[in-house]
């Protein structure tokens, strides 16, 4: 699951704070991290959202 370049690779970290889990997602190949925040219990959403929001900023970067 590559949200840059096709020989990237993105690292996942989840991260639970009381009711609340933060999930970082980092592209491997430009170091490009991103975080999003919700509930403990939205993992897989959670990561889902961090990947979408890591290839968005990727884009975006790349269009700059």
């Amino acid at each position: 699951m590559a949200a840059g370049k096709p020989d990237s690779q993105v690292y996942i970290e989840c991260v639970v704070k009381g009711a609340l889990m933060q999930v970082s997602a980092i592209d491997s190949n430009t170091g490009t991290e991103v975080k999003v925040f919700g509930p403990a219990g939205a993992r897989e959403a959670l990561i889902r959202n961090a990947v979408a929001k890591l290839a968005y900023v990727l884009k975006k970067n790349a269009s700059e």
